[in-house]
């Protein structure tokens, strides 16, 4: 019906449907008007409309109490009631508000803010098909309840590489909406989230003034790379920037993006189609506020319940601060017996630190020192000086019946083993660890895990009761519970003293631990208010000046300081006081850190100094060492630090050394010991002891050794055949006495040869006639060349090389048999300097001395290795030389640079078609976990999916988790399965490789395992070197390994021998970002010598090998440059002496000529003549 107009959206065809479209319109110019919650609050706040206490107080009569003086508010029972009932419609008004935010495209997206917006779609995490259909649907919804109001719109989908919509924005009609909903429905899944390419495209775009960034996986780049470019990119610019996750599940996308919205100063929506996970900017203000509301309307309820005729009465400060103090505490949850009587333990241990305890407990006391163990079988080196060879010499006897072993103090002592004691010595070693692991243990439950072990007899508590921990005082209160119940009751004297910004002691000086004491100091306890800052310095000084002034008189005192963050005086003017005032005295300050998360208080009130966890720890760790006491920092989630258990830990990776030197000691005894011709227990020439000789049996003996001119005759007739047999006749010779009845000589066709131990590779002879005659003159002998030897070229030409280009899957080992220096003929040395290059020197009996050959003059000579070679080689051909070794460089590099990008860089290359992952969460991969997760995702799609890898995925700390039950084939869906489960991984535990590598063992098929970790095992080195290979008897599989973070020398070391053992392979991350840098530099500049760069130390396998190759090459290259200088000058100097060679060439003899013309035609052959 054109007659009609545009559809507008009120066109119906049944009048019924008139209610329901007019309430669609409505919905429409809602979204079309609507405000972000930080823009709605500016009128609906608490603040705007009044609601705030300050308001209520302002409401009531200030009368004057006649009994006390104090002033109070009156408040009629009507105004109260008003106040409450406005509060509560507030209330059902942010209600209102979060559903309406709640609904529709809103749900999903959020409210996109801004008339010409920049639609930026990451389309890599929708590669399942129901999911991409979800996806788009939703989409379509945002284009059609919000975007469609726009005045412009910029649409562009991003995976790896971006793909944009159009080149510009568009203003928005019929058909901009059109193309933005087919190229919505035409959307493919993609790899990567290169969320760093997409947003330097769209930030191009300077019409743009709102900015949707929606995301369903983690980005590629880090979040500092990220926010550092839009921060620069969006300074001095107005751009509404609304982040949205997508239902995804990584906490690493959630927390980047969120972030990334914070820090430009934008919006963030996450949304989960399961309903996990779900946040949002613009609601999580609304609950902040909508709670304020229900804090106030609670308290009013508890603090107005006195009615006088109808009217409430409070005093101002009843009314202000009593609110205050209900907000923080009064709602905070309490455990059932939180507020009952405390239950007092009498401990049944006597309380000592740690280091106390290792002085009766310790490897030294209980005498396990190994050194201890092995020292009256351990005897120095015997040296002495022998006058006839002028120096000092070893004797060598002791090492060759003991064991050499590296002492404590740096010398080699020789060890007699013992292995009885030995084994005995290493139970002994496994027992007392088990003791030290229950002392562990023990100081990680109950009152302990909070303040440690406290051993003194006078005992003063400092309690921080700062406004910083309101929020907590509910756990500070138990804490101070459980140590009154189970370590105050045996002490002598104790006192409490709480701080802020005043000091309130509970007794004014030290009382006695008795129960009734303890009692009442609960009790006191219990009515601490947090209020002020951190005036650590005051609550101490008072303890030092009032409860311990007398500290010079008494014996085992403590202070005990808990505490959430640093004092309000500079650490280092605490440090000089807590030092003064201790030294002398047996007085310790003990810190019990107590870390909380940083947001600020609900007041608003900001400590007088502020620092981060660690900033904090430090700090207190520096008061601590000035006072002689031990540091303790702890959290809701377990011990973080503790010089108590620090201790132990020490002393069990002491006793784990020592058992691993044992275990190494009797496996060089058992090897040596393979060896039967050397007995180590038995001396030579020892008497005593009964020794079995064995017979030895009679040997032929060898044929005698044939005469030079029998060799002549044999090496004729071998070789010349027919040919020789006229000369044999000859070489058949008589004596000329007639006398002499000799019988011809008889060709003999082999002669008997002695057996040698090498094999010699009997080499080609040259191909040449002669034939042996006499002459007339006597019994002289003539020879006849019938066939001439051809004359061989020593000289080498310089090969052509031809590399790959496409990188072979393999690892650098391998790569270098096919394409080494030596495999491709380019090393310098062997290519130029052949054995006819040495400079020969004769001795001439005339002069008594050696002449070097006249021929010698002809070549530049240059000293390699020690001795004179001639240089043979034309500038030319070192030209072809360098280029040619050039390009092999350029190749090494190329592969470097393949090695160090994508997931290689992490994890190396994967070789095998079957192959497990196993991967380390333990507690301290916390920090590291989320880059681990964005790597192994790119391993799973880069090397797994693309050459169709068989895998698993495990994960290991104090126990083991795998992915499926056995190898599964790589797929679209099994590879985002696998990155959805690795994206749950948290860190927790220790580190339990053996277990992980005995489960990984049980996978059929497998070939290869990848064990990443960033730290040595939590048992025996050498058990799970043991276990390992009596598993590889039964499964030959290999085991990489790749240490990630790892400053442990000794783990390195021990991943290194396991991947040796297996066949492996050893990769090391460190130093990644310095040889990218430096490969780039080699390929893209030009460098001088002394601006070459040079590749880090790689200690991983593959990186070794290749950039020892390159310092090969670059080692050739610079030798080849020095060569090149060295003839430049030679035929410089040649020039200039041009008349003098020529007079010395006249006077040549033949002979001289002759050399000289063999000489250049062995080395030219015949192209030269």
């Amino acid at each position: 019906m054109p007659h009609l107009g545009p559809d507008n959206g009120l066109l119906v065809t049944h009048t019924n449907k008139t209610q329901d479209q007019l309430r669609v319109q409505v919905k429409k110019i809602q979204s079309k008007e609507a405000q972000t919650t930080e823009e709605w609050l500016r009128n609906y706040s608490l603040e705007s409309l009044k609601l705030t206490l300050d308001h209520l107080v302002n409401e009531g009569n200030v009368i004057l109490n006649s009994r006390n003086g104090i002033e109070e508010v009156e408040f009629t029972e009507e105004t109260v009631t008003d106040f409450e009932s406005r509060l509560s419609e507030v209330i059902e008004l942010y209600q209102q508000r979060i559903q309406w935010l709640l609904q529709d495209s809103r749900k999903v997206f959020g409210l996109i803010k801004g008339t010409k917006v920049g639609l930026v779609v990451d389309v890599s995490h929708v590669s399942y098909r129901p999911r991409l259909l979800d996806f788009q649907k939703d989409l379509l919804c945002l284009i059609d309840e919000q975007l469609c109001y726009k005045k412009q719109l910029y649409c562009l989908s991003f995976s790896t590489e971006i793909l944009p919509l159009w080149e510009s924005p568009k203003t928005i009609n019929v058909h901009v909406l059109h193309e933005a909903r087919q190229w919505i429905q035409q959307l493919e899944p993609g790899r990567g989230c290169n969320l760093l390419k997409a947003l330097k495209h769209v930030l191009t775009m300077k019409e743009l003034n709102s900015l949707v960034l929606i995301v369903g996986s983690c980005p590629d780049q880090s979040l500092e790379i990220l926010s550092d470019y839009a921060q620069q990119c969006m300074l001095g610019r107005k751009l509404q920037t609304h982040a949205v996750t997508y239902d995804c599940s990584n906490p690493t996308s959630l927390a980047v993006l969120k972030n990334l919205a914070e820090s430009v100063g934008g919006r963030y929506h996450c949304y989960s189609s399961k309903g996990e996970n779900f946040d949002s900017s613009d609601v999580h203000l609304l609950l902040q506020e909508s709670q304020k509301a229900r804090d106030l309307l609670k308290s009013i309820k508890q603090t107005f319940q006195r009615r006088i005729d109808g009217s409430l009465i409070g005093t101002i400060a009843d009314v202000s601060t009593e609110f205050a103090n209900t907000l923080s505490s009064n709602f905070l949850p309490r455990s059932p017996k939180h507020e009952g009587p405390l239950v007092i333990q009498t401990p049944c241990v006597l309380a000592r630190t740690s280091t106390d305890w290792l002085k009766t407990n310790g490897l030294k006391a209980k005498k396990l020192n190994l050194y201890q163990v092995l020292a009256p079988n351990a005897f120095s080196p015997v040296e002495e000086f022998v006058p006839i060879l002028k120096k000092t010499v070893s004797s060598s006897l002791l090492e060759r019946v003991m064991m050499q072993f590296e002492w404590y103090d740096g010398t080699v002592k020789n060890i007699h083993i013992d292995l009885p004691v030995l084994y005995n010595y290493q139970k002994l070693l496994a027992k007392t660890v088990r003791t030290y692991e229950k002392r562990i243990d023990w100081l990680s439950v109950a009152s302990r895990r909070i303040w440690g072990t406290v051993c003194e007899r006078r005992v003063v508590i400092l309690v921080d009761i700062s406004v910083t921990n309101s929020m907590y005082i509910i756990h500070i209160q138990h804490s101070l519970r459980l140590l009154l119940e189970e370590q105050m009751s045996n002490k002598d004297y104790f006192n409490i003293i709480a701080f802020g910004s005043d000091v309130t002691p509970w007794q004014l000086e030290l009382v006695p631990s008795q129960p009734e004491n303890l009692q009442n100091a609960w009790r006191w306890v219990l009515s601490l208010q947090c209020k002020g800052s951190r005036n650590f310095m005051s609550a101490f000084r008072r303890a030092v000046e009032v409860d311990f002034k007398d500290r010079d008189k008494h014996k085992s005192q403590g202070i005990y300081l808990l505490t959430t963050g640093v004092p309000d005086q500079e650490t280092h003017t605490v440090s000089a006081y807590v030092a003064e005032v201790c030294r002398g005295f047996d007085l310790q300050l003990h810190v019990c850190l107590f870390s909380v998360t940083e947001d600020m208080d609900s007041s608003g009130i900001i400590p007088a100094r502020y620092a981060n966890p660690t900033e904090t720890a430090m700090a207190f760790k520096e008061i601590v060492q000035a006072a002689r006491g031990r540091f303790h920092w702890f959290g809701e989630a377990g011990i973080f630090e503790s010089d108590d258990i620090t201790v132990i830990v020490s002393e069990i990776e002491k006793a784990n050394n020592y058992s691993q030197k044992c275990a190494f000691l009797v496996e060089s005894l058992k090897q040596r010991s393979v060896n039967p011709s050397v007995n180590p227990f038995i001396p030579e020439g020892d008497s005593n002891v009964p020794v079995k000789k064995e017979k030895r049996r009679p040997q032929k003996l060898p044929f005698p050794k044939p005469t030079a001119l029998s060799l002549a005759r044999m090496y004729i007739k071998d070789n010349h055949g027919a040919e020789g047999n006229a000369s044999v006749r000859v070489q058949a010779w008589r004596p000329t006495s007639a006398k002499a009845e000799i019988p011809p000589a008889q060709p003999m066709k082999e002669w008997p040869q002695t057996e040698n131990k090498r094999k010699h590779k009997p080499r080609k002879q040259p191909e040449f006639s002669v034939s042996v005659f006499y002459t007339d003159k006597g019994r002289n002998v003539g020879t006849v060349y019938r066939k001439y030897p051809k004359i061989m070229c020593i000289r080498k030409a310089v090969p052509s090389v031809t590399l790959p280009k496409k990188e072979e899957i393999c690892s650098s080992k391998e790569w270098l048999t096919k394409y080494s220096i030596k495999k491709l003929k380019l090393e310098l040395p062997r290519l130029m300097f052949g054995p006819g290059c040495t400079h020969q020197k004769k001795t001439v009996e005339s002069l008594h001395k050696k002449v070097s050959a006249k021929y010698c003059a002809i070549f530049p000579s240059t000293e390699i290795n020690g001795v004179v070679k001639h240089l043979q080689f034309q500038p030319r051909e070192l030209e072809i030389y360098t280029e040619q070794l050039q390009k092999v460089l350029q190749r090494y590099i190329e592969r470097i640079q393949w090695l160090l990008s994508g997931s290689r860089r992490l994890f190396g290359t994967i070789l095998e078609a079957n192959v497990c992952v196993l991967i380390d969460t333990s507690g301290s991969m916390d920090p590291y976990l989320p880059h681990i997760m964005k790597e192994l995702t790119s391993l799973i799609w880069e090397q797994l999916r693309k050459n169709e890898v068989r895998f698993n995925l495990l994960r290991f700390a104090e126990n083991t988790e795998s992915w499926k039950e056995c190898l599964v084939e790589a797929t679209d869906e099994t590879c985002h399965d696998a990155v959805q489960w690795a994206s749950k991984f948290h860190a927790h535990g220790n580190t339990c490789i053996l277990m992980a590598l005995q489960k990984a063992f049980c996978f059929k098929g497998i070939e290869a395992l990848y064990v990443l970790t960033d730290g040595k095992p939590d048992t025996s080195c050498s058990l799970i070197l043991k276990e390992i290979e009596r598993l590889r008897k039964k499964q030959d599989t290999k085991i990489h390994t790749i240490s990630f973070s790892c400053t442990d020398r000794g783990a390195n070391q021990f991943l290194k021998k396991l991947a040796s053992q297996t066949g492996g392979r050893y990769h090391c991350s460190f130093g990644d970002v310095d040889g990218q840098l430096a490969a780039h530099r080699m390929l893209t500049e030009v460098l001088d010598d002394d601006d070459d760069p040079v590749f880090p130390y790689f200690e991983g396998d593959d990186l070794k090998k290749l950039t020892q190759e390159v310092a090969k090459a670059r080692s050739f290259l610079n030798q080849a440059k020095s060569l090149r200088l060295l003839l430049q000058k030679w035929n410089i100097n040649q020039k200039d002496n041009s008349g003098l060679k020529k007079s010395a060439q006249c006077g040549w003899s033949p002979r001289c000529r002759q050399d000289a013309f063999l000489q250049w035609s062995q080395l030219y052959g015949d192209t030269w003549r």
